[in-house]
């Protein structure tokens, strides 16, 4: 076991600046999820309306689908370390200003702030992705996104947990104040990396100017360089399907297993340590990147007929084994895109094509929870036959992209290999 980690553990040891930036990335994370519920609970609080929790749901969505593509402007165009420097301290002023909602006229605020903080998320995300390439050698690119998004789903199966024991005894205000302090902490560490970065000419800085013209020529040159559009698709052809099916275990918790927030636990705990190890088997198994797109294509395929057989099963140890199978496919599909994409583009564009790919994920994954949520409120169909087609549709995505997308990489590699010879 400690030999299969060595790789990982060198890189954490012996690269200073990816240590610092992933313990920056760890702690924000964490930040993110552990002030969630206390969120929550001021809400309900002040208010008893199933509406108004669902929608700081909608807002953080919204907030980081609609900023995304300035996000990636700025990326590129500004200096990332000092982007995401600030972006921590406002993000933790933010988190601190919600202390302020101390009755009902006031709530108004919580959402804004809470816009704020996602926007500046918005920001904060590419960045770092863009980054990662700049402080780690190319032979360890991969590992390196591998502990990022295993990082994640330990912090994600913890970080609402602990929050919520906290808010339960500490009460929201020392919440909101300790998580105000993570982002702070966040942004010592990575004041104290050096993150090199490739900035753009004189001339494509007076050019893209305007963020319009910088934008514009981001969506060019994704459209124009197929073999990066390709991997682009991957997160957001997969939670289409995947932000319904996620939502659906919240319905299936109280509704099938009668287990409420504890089996809620329990479904993304599988979920998070699932995502973990997922790219980990996926590089074992698929170790040339040659094949990575055809990964994602039998990665959907696989996640789709996983979240299938939990539509059809009722115990518990079931759903967690599928539930973790069908994340574990989730996790790997979400690695192998983003290596690819962080090697496929030059360093000058890499902020726009993460915010924009940032920005497909976060609009196929709030399409799918509102059409999923409208089914359910209109009796259409049960949660568990809803998870089911869901399941299928997704599964049936995961077949398009291998006849489709798999084939127009295939060809890519075919006239690398003969470009080469």
């Amino acid at each position: 076991m400690l030999k299969n980690l060595r790789p990982y553990l060198s890189l954490i040891k012996e690269n200073h600046d990816f240590r610092r930036l992933w313990i920056a990335q760890s702690i924000s994370n964490f930040g993110d999820w552990f002030g969630l519920l206390a969120l929550y609970a001021i809400i309900g609080k002040y208010s008893d309306s199933e509406f108004l929790l669902g929608l700081i749901i909608v807002v953080k969505m919204l907030s980081l689908a609609f900023f995304s593509p300035i996000a990636g402007y700025f990326a590129d165009r500004f200096n990332r370390r000092r982007l995401m420097i600030w972006c921590d301290l406002f993000r933790g002023l933010a988190v601190l200003g919600i202390i302020l909602v101390q009755s009902e006229s006031m709530l108004w605020l919580a959402y804004v702030l809470t816009a704020l903080q996602m926007m500046l998320s918005a920001i904060f995300e590419p960045a770092k992705t863009s980054s990662i390439p700049n402080v780690t050698s190319e032979e360890n690119l991969t590992n390196a996104n591998i502990i990022s998004t295993a990082t994640w789903s330990i912090i994600f199966t913890t970080g609402m947990a602990i929050g919520g024991f906290a808010t339960e005894w500490l009460g929201t205000d020392v919440v909101l104040i300790l998580d105000s302090l993570t982002y702070v902490a966040s942004a010592w560490f990575v004041y104290r990396a050096v993150i090199p970065q490739k900035r753009l000419s004189e001339e494509e800085l007076y050019r893209t100017r305007n963020p319009f013209k910088g934008i514009q020529e981001g969506l060019s040159y994704l459209i124009k360089n197929r073999h990066i559009l390709r991997p682009s698709l991957a997160k957001g052809f997969s939670t289409a399907f995947l932000g319904g099916l996620v939502y659906l275990l919240i319905i299936v918790s109280e509704e099938v297993l009668m287990m409420g927030s504890i089996g809620l636990g329990l479904l993304y705990a599988a979920r998070g340590f699932g995502t973990g190890i997922g790219p980990i088997i996926g590089r074992r198994i698929f170790r040339d990147e040659k094949d990575w797109v055809t990964l994602m294509g039998l990665a959907i395929t696989f996640c789709g007929m996983m979240y299938m057989v939990v539509g059809l099963v009722n115990s518990l140890p079931l759903m967690l084994i599928f539930v973790l199978l069908a994340h574990s496919a989730s996790g790997a599909n979400w690695v192998s895109s983003t290596v690819l994409l962080q090697k496929r583009t030059v360093d000058t564009f890499r902020g726009r094509i993460f915010s924009t790919e940032w920005l497909l994920f976060t609009i196929g994954s709030s399409i799918s929870t509102v059409i999923a949520s409208l089914i359910l409120e209109a009796e259409l169909m049960n949660v568990k036959s809803l998870i089911m087609v869901y399941g299928g549709m997704m599964a049936l995505a995961g077949i398009f992209w291998s006849f489709t997308i798999t084939q127009n990489e295939k060809i890519y590699q075919s006239e690398l290999r003969s470009a080469d010879q």
